[in-house]
């Protein structure tokens, strides 16, 4: 479903340097640096207001930082728009599902595909000729992913009608259906109960090994953190407290301190 990478397994896809974001006199995140390295799951872990999803919104362009750069397949940037990061192969889901909410889940997830889609306006309007072949070809893309995360059922249902857990489930599909190189996940498990946290825990498995797609992943569930991502970056009012894998960030005092709550 994807043209061969630029960046290889286990090298730097992006780079976070030294990046401060302000909002009048309220600093959101202060110097931040890591990495994410391509094929990997990098979670980014902190107690409430530590700065997370501002992260994730500089990586994908939401939020320019005032100071330090992000650097994605070797491009260096200090702004980037939405829609440019989108084609530049950054996708993401949001903490609250953000779908269209009187549209069919198939036609939610086929909304991922507007960026892979070439003929104008007007093809798109006749739908006829080479528009329906781009739209066949399109769907069948579409079909697949829902194949793959089993939401066949729900198809031709309107997703304001879904439960939550479904919805999230959907909002993941249309991001996949964006192919992207990197997909940054904001509390994918939110709200769900017990069998949905299993359910979605498998599936972002699937994806990072099935289709090989770098995950950037905010998870409040430490048991989910410790069991999905290969290397955790702690954050604490918008400082970074800690950086290695799930082994050696649980057992760091100022984690422990800051996020389990738990002395030492």
């Amino acid at each position: 479903m994807r043209a061969p990478d630029a960046v290889a397994a286990g090298d730097t896809l992006l780079a976070v340097d030294n990046v401060s974001l302000r909002f009048g006199g309220v600093k959101a995140i202060s110097d931040v640096s890591f990495d994410i390295r391509k094929g990997e799951i990098r979670a980014i872990i902190g107690p409430n207001g530590a700065g997370k999803t501002s992260m994730l919104n500089c990586i994908n362009g939401f939020y320019h930082p005032q100071e330090g750069r992000i650097t994605f397949k070797g491009e260096t940037r200090r702004r980037m728009r939405p829609y440019v990061a989108a084609s530049q192969g950054i996708a993401r889901t949001f903490q609250n599902v953000a779908l269209f909410k009187g549209m069919s889940t198939l036609d939610n997830i086929m909304a991922g595909r507007t960026l892979k889609m070439n003929r104008g306006f007007f093809w798109q309007l006749l739908r006829y000729g080479p528009a329906m072949a781009e739209e066949i070809a399109h769907r069948k893309v579409v079909e697949e992913i829902i194949d793959f995360l089993q939401i066949e059922h729900i198809r031709k249902v309107p997703v304001g009608k879904l439960p939550y857990g479904l919805q999230k489930r959907v909002e993941l599909a249309r991001a996949l259906a964006m192919e992207p190189e990197l997909l940054l996940l904001d509390e994918p498990m939110a709200g769900m109960n017990l069998e949905e946290k299993e359910d979605m825990c498998r599936f972002i498995l699937d994806v990072n090994q099935q289709y090989g797609t770098t995950i950037a992943l905010i998870e409040h569930d430490m048991g989910v953190v410790m069991d999905l991502s290969d290397r955790v970056v702690v954050l604490e009012y918008g400082r970074k407290i800690a950086d290695g894998t799930p082994d050696e960030v649980k057992r760091d005092p100022r984690v422990i301190d800051a996020y389990l709550g738990v002395a030492h």
